[in-house]
């Protein structure tokens, strides 16, 4: 069987990311980036390095492996072997902050807080209570401020003065940290932000009191514990979320907007002009962007949005240029775009995805006018808008001091360059190279323009005869999966094409990135519109490529994907013939606040909806074979959905199968789980099955 190795590569290398360099800083003058990579494909200890951007040489900063050296030697050989499976298991430095100069670099490592100087190099542990979360110098360089248990601590650059500047008033309140719904969907993932001059904060308060609490247990092990989590589930109460401004010394005042009708805090920061934030309603139909004064903490209101579906944040907005301008976004039309002070920058049909840096007055962005690309933009009112990215592709980057990082992945592979004024240069991927070479050919489908990728075997030709297909789509809200670049999901989908599948992704309705009506086409339904293009594309598909064959089709997905796979043979058995259903929400109203009733509404207000999107009300239907799998224990999509939709299939007669993966979250990609599904869906289509 071609191929079989690449699922243990894809776990191996963490999906290619090991080795890949990430986490891109530019120095104020932009002769240095500051960004973090694994020394090989392999490795999973993530460095801190430097690139010299005159001479393209590169400096290793900290090592994780070398500053944890001295324990070594005072273990044990159990001790060791303990280690080093927690080495295996660990990335090593997975964050760092700047101050201002980019002189002083703070990071966590093992729990514990540490610096580095990079004019000399020197890397230093800090004294600081344990363990140490999220650790930002101020802009000065004179302190670092860090999370431990809950407070928020400010410890001097040379070690000295640690001490608690906000304290938790209860067991369930922290200090300087993003809540659960902040930081997996609204995409805010900091709790503390310092004032210009370093001798203030911006803090939040999060008191998660009022949420429900869940249990995640390990079946497969009785003498553990259930770990209680406290879960937003839709319709029921959020944390309660504030902002603080807080000196030195503990002494703080409270920023007062209306928490009741903005329960949402989905940015925040502290530029020259003072504080900031943005808020936004229960329904998420009403952002407002404030203005927050230091002394009293009282709002004022600078910028406003309203939609009669839901507002969509964008990443890095609000945000102020150097000259105090105001950068927010606006849909208009059919397009999302960048504002400056209200007033468009960016023209119709050029869609705004996120605002990467801002730099006096240069703004540097992602946005696209073809769904399957995105590419890096800047503007400035001097020179206007123009796009630095050249190739087909999915960009991004970073900006600072006339050097503008380019991180560009395409068809051709992953690469990174550093554009300074008339210089390139190129900081180095030890990613390895994947074993299977992707035959992708990207589609644009019907009278939709649906976009699609076909995957065909490499060993297929026209004369082989037609082909089973296996639909491969994520089709959600939450990304694109069909794009002009090679991620892991392109692999996984070649190497069940090598397993003699045609392999087809569609994105359709409902995904990002194609406008405003495009996206809130699922809105009240997210089962509907996102099933109909599934099967309009694989149908458009067919009448391009006659290889595929329309009597056994196979359908897999994973989290969104599973859903909609698990809706695919319930709704259209006549259309597809066996589904893999992995990680699915099917009782939506067992998923989280902000993101669920961003589609749904309120469950109290529109039940209907609720019911309709949830797989779990028509288990009934079920007609074609159903393999259910399910980490248990995930906490994102927690496994009590495919658990009650097993006991509702079962009460209703439709055999089905489950596939348990104990100790396992909500990403499950090994080998065997692959093969699984593989050795399911030929024989649920009829197919030979492979020893």
């Amino acid at each position: 069987m071609t191929g079989t190795s690449l699922p243990h590569q894809i776990a191996r290398t963490r999906r290619f990311t090991l080795g890949a360099p990430s986490a891109f800083t530019v120095s104020p003058d932009g002769g240095t980036v500051y960004f973090l990579r694994t020394r090989a494909g392999d490795d999973p200890v993530s460095c801190l390095w430097a690139l010299d951007v005159a001479t393209g040489r590169e400096r290793l900063l900290a090592d994780p492996l070398t500053l944890l050296a001295g324990e070594e030697e005072r273990l044990t050989a159990e001790e060791r072997i303990r280690r080093e499976r927690a080495r295996q298991l660990s990335s090593g430095i997975v964050g760092y902050a700047a101050d201002r100069a980019c002189e002083l670099l703070a990071f966590a490592l093992s729990g514990r807080l540490w610096t580095v100087r990079t004019r000399d190099g020197e890397v230093r542990e800090l004294p600081a209570a344990g363990p140490v979360a999220d650790p930002r110098p101020d802009p000065t360089g004179r302190n670092v401020a860090y999370v431990s248990g809950g407070e928020l601590r400010v410890v001097a650059a040379d070690g000295s003065a640690d001490r608690a500047i906000a304290v938790p008033e209860g067991p369930e309140v922290t200090y300087g940290l993003a809540d659960h719904i902040a930081a997996e969907s609204i995409g805010r993932r900091r709790g503390h932000w310092w004032a210009p001059d370093g001798r203030s904060l911006l803090v939040a308060r999060v008191d998660t009191t009022p949420v429900q609490r869940w249990y995640v247990s390990d079946p497969a092990d009785p003498t553990r514990p259930p770990v209680a989590i406290r879960y937003p589930s839709v319709g029921t109460a959020n944390a309660d979320v504030s902002l603080w401004i807080t000196d030195l010394d503990g002494d703080g005042v409270a920023v007062r907007w209306d928490s009741q009708a903005f329960e949402y805090l989905t940015a925040a920061g502290w530029d020259a002009f003072g504080p900031y934030a943005a808020v936004q309603s229960r329904d998420q139909r009403h952002v407002q962007v404030l203005g927050v004064d230091a002394a009293t903490g009282a709002v004022e209101v600078l910028a406003e949005q309203r939609d009669a579906a839901w507002v969509t944040l964008v990443g890095g907005l609000p945000a102020r240029t150097a000259s105090g301008t105001l950068l927010t976004c606006a849909d208009l039309g059919d397009t999302r775009t960048l504002l400056r002070e209200g007033h468009p920058v960016t023209p119709d049909g050029l869609q705004l995805h996120e605002v990467l840096a801002v730099d006096g007055e240069t703004v540097l962005f992602t946005a696209s006018d073809e769904p399957t690309e995105t590419h890096l933009w800047a503007h400035d009112p001097d020179h206007g808008l123009r796009r630095i990215s050249e190739e087909s592709g999915v960009h991004g980057g970073a900006t600072r001091g006339g050097a503008t990082v380019l991180v560009s992945h395409t068809t051709k592979g992953d690469r990174v360059t550093v554009r300074r004024e008339e210089d390139e240069v190129e900081i180095a991927s030890r990613a390895e190279r994947p074993v299977l070479e992707p035959r992708m050919e990207l589609l644009s489908l019907g009278p939709q323009a649906l976009r699609a990728a076909l995957f065909l075997p490499s060993w297929h030709r026209e004369e082989d005869g037609p082909l089973p297909v296996l639909m491969d789509p994520y089709g959600g809200p939450a990304m694109r999966k069909v794009t002009a670049s090679l991620s892991w999901l392109v692999y996984v989908s070649q190497w069940f094409a090598e397993q003699g599948f045609a392999v087809l992704a569609v994105d359709g309705r409902g995904t990002p990135g194609r406008g405003p009506a495009w996206e809130r086409a699922i809105h009240l339904d997210l089962a509907g519109p996102v099933l109909e293009d599934q099967v309009e594309g694989l149908h458009e598909a067919a009448r391009l490529r006659p290889c595929l064959d329309l009597t056994r089709v196979g359908i897999r997905g994973w989290s969104f994907g599973g859903f909609l796979a698990a809706m695919a043979v319930l709704r259209r058995p006549d259309v597809f013939h066996a589904a893999v259903a992995g990680a699915p929400v099917t009782d939506q109203r067992l998923y989280d606040t902000h993101f669920r009733e961003r589609h749904l509404g309120h469950p109290d207000e529109h039940p209907e909806a609720y019911d309709r999107s949830s797989p779990i009300r028509e288990a009934a239907s079920l007609s074609r074979p159903l393999l259910l799998v399910h980490g248990l224990a995930d906490d994102n999509v927690v496994a009590a959905h495919t658990l009650r939709m097993s006991a509702a299939l079962l009460a209703a007669g439709r055999p089905h199968e489950v596939l348990p993966l104990s100790g396992v979250s909500h990403q499950a990609l090994s080998e065997n789980v692959l093969l699984h599904q593989l050795e399911f869906l030929r024989r649920a289509l009829g197919l030979e099955v492979l020893p």
